[in-house]
């Protein structure tokens, strides 16, 4: 069973006639009748989700931007679009002629979302935005850089329950168990923790509401979000019963009853509000303002004792349990061995005939769907030839669905979701003749891999300290790529896992034994090419000296590294000996589950090259 279908996650909500400028015309008409000055509109739920299922993608709809990260904000004559160096090519096609100006964060010269409202607005002025999408903490960010021009908030309606006729709606599929089998500890167990994080807070009741969080905290899975296999919930956290609100018909009688063993009772999705706010006497809430709507916090009594703090679930959730670490090593495993059969049909086929990037993008699907415990894809997969690589996030379509040729470089970005895992892993692989720009790239981005991946490091190291070390061979060529180096992935849940990653930052998690993190440098040359080298890595324990306890990384996916594109003389021996040990253990790894011609194919590719 795919659980998430073919919709994309950059795919624009639901196809339309209507003009970006027309639905500009319609949000400002609503302005108008509500007295706003500037209406906000970033890209998250009502649970501050990075992907959202298509009911909320609102900024999508109106500004015809695909990609999953940027904020709009809309003047009564101006209107804006904030994104980062993943989006920037992305953004600049999509957005022309729409007339909303492109603001690159992180550009010198380039205001925040926030300082450019601050220039927009006069004293008193109001602002618009849905409050359910609305976290407290932007908000604030907000009214700071408003300091000393108050403005009033409009957050009681969401304009796009009136300018956007055909909105879908919450799906309404079904809720499912995931079992402990796969989850490795029981939903009771998950919950004394968090009740023993509350008492530590002298919380009385705990409202969550981050999706990813409330699915594994209490084992449910859904199919709510394209590619993630969650629920549209909240939950109200007490020292003994819990609620989760959510639509009532998406729970079957079985996961009812397995839900009601451990004291948790199901109300409808909107009835959080009405449940906070018959909270009463001197009882305390425990909230956090990152991921918590305006919507909620407002509805609090104020004689409630309201105490805000970091997300409990987080720190559990991102250090696996010994059942996720040998189901994600089983994960990694099952999806190489479908990437093969996908990379050999491309070697042989390429030269042939014509081949399309979306017919790579439904071949790799036809292989992955024949795998045990497959669920369906865990993001879009990015299949891209040629320049359309230097897109970091680019989604082939129809209009944009370039034909393979015998020369250059495809990139497939991609990765699935398993009852026991979920899998992230990017290769470049060669299909023909390549410039010597081209093979210099992509043994950069391996030196940068390599660099990273063979680490070892102090405990209490961030991944922020440690993201140079990937940098570091293309900075002394004058080069880098505008996005982080690395980010967290989850179990059965979203690709994009809080709180670990490798980034240009100064603030990041303490990497713990147990996190898992991708490594995924690249160089990304518009016009030309994009090159990516992605693994997936497990931090563990490497043993203590006088000085500490030490850690290093374990590679998760193994996968070929196109021996054809390196430059040898680029790689000095430690990077020889680790390419070669590397694919000694592709060979070793995954020849057991493939027949004799892919593995005759996978013997090529992983030959070790001379030291």
């Amino acid at each position: 069973m795919n659980l998430f279908g073919r919709i994309r996650i950059e795919i624009t909500i639901r196809s339309d006639n209507m003009k970006t400028t027309e639905k500009l015309k319609l949000l400002r008409e609503w302005m108008m009748d509500k007295g706003a000055d500037i209406c906000y509109v970033p890209s998250t739920d009502a649970h501050m989700s990075e992907y959202t299922g298509l009911h909320w993608r609102s900024r999508a709809w109106l500004t015809g931007f695909t990609g999953s990260a940027g904020t709009a904000v809309i003047t009564a004559d101006d209107a804006g679009l904030w994104t980062d160096g993943r989006y920037f090519i992305q953004a600049e096609k999509e957005l022309d002629g729409s007339g909303i100006r492109l603001f690159k964060m992180g550009e010198a010269g380039v205001p925040t979302c926030e300082d450019w409202i601050a220039g927009q607005i006069g004293e008193g002025g109001r602002i618009a935005a849905d409050g359910r999408v609305l976290s407290i903490d932007n908000r604030r960010t907000i009214e700071k850089a408003l300091t000393g021009k108050p403005a009033v908030f409009l957050t009681e309606s969401d304009p796009f329950e009136t300018v956007w006729s055909d909105r879908p709606e919450i799906s309404p599929d079904p809720v499912f168990v995931h079992e402990e089998i796969y989850a490795g500890r029981s939903r009771g167990e998950k919950l004394a923790k968090v009740r023993a994080g509350m008492a530590n807070a002298r919380a009385d009741y705990y409202v969550l509401t981050a999706v990813d969080e409330i699915c594994w905290l209490f084992n449910i899975r859904g199919s709510d979000v394209p590619y993630n296999p969650f629920v549209t919930a909240f939950a109200l956290i007490g020292r003994e019963e819990a609620i989760l609100f959510a639509n009532l018909r998406k729970f079957p009688d079985e996961v009812r009853r397995s839900l009601s063993k451990d004291r948790i009772d199901i109300k409808e999705y909107d009835a959080v509000y009405e449940a906070v706010r018959d909270l009463e006497g001197s009882v305390s809430l425990l909230y956090d303002p990152e991921k918590t709507n305006v919507r909620i916090t407002g509805s609090i009594r104020p004689e409630i004792r309201m105490i805000e703090g970091e997300s409990l679930v987080i720190p559990m959730k991102a250090v696996k349990n010994d059942t996720e670490i040998r189901n994600i090593r089983d994960s990694y495993l099952k999806d190489a061995t479908a990437l093969v059969r996908l990379f050999k049909w491309i070697d042989e086929t390429v030269s042939k005939r014509p081949v399309t990037e979306l017919e790579v993008d439904e071949k790799g699907l036809e292989f992955r769907r024949e795998l045990p415990l497959f669920k369906g894809l865990s993001f879009g997969t990015i299949a891209a030839y040629g320049r359309n690589a230097a897109m970091m996030h680019y989604a082939p379509k129809p209009e944009s669905n370039a034909v393979l040729e015998p020369h250059g470089f495809f990139l497939l970005d991609s990765g699935c979701q398993f009852l026991n895992g979920t899998t992230d892993i990017t290769r470049t692989i060669v299909l023909g003749e390549l410039t010597e720009e081209e093979k210099t790239d992509f043994t950069l981005t391996l030196k940068s891999l390599i660099a990273l991946s063979s680490a070892k490091f102090l405990y209490g190291a961030t991944g922020p300290n440690l993201d140079v070390l990937a940098r570091m061979p293309m900075w002394q060529r004058g080069m880098d790529y505008k996005c982080g180096t690395g980010h967290g992935v989850g179990y059965f849940s979203t690709v994009h896992e809080a709180p670990q990653r490798f980034a240009k930052t100064a603030a990041g998690a303490r990497l713990e034994k147990g996190m898992i993190i991708t490594v995924e440098p690249g160089v990304y040359k518009e016009g030309k090419h994009g090159i990516r080298t992605e693994n997936t890595l497990l931090i563990v324990e490497d043993g203590m000296t006088h000085d500490g306890t030490f850690m290093r990384f374990e590679t998760l996916c193994f996968l070929p590294i196109d021996l054809r594109a390196i430059v040898p003389g680029m790689l000095d021996d430690f990077e020889k000996g680790w390419l070669n040990r590397y694919h000694a253990d592709v060979y070793d790894k995954l020849s057991p589950f493939l027949d004799e011609e892919h593995k005759s194919w996978l013997k090529d590719q992983t030959a070790p090259i001379m030291i």
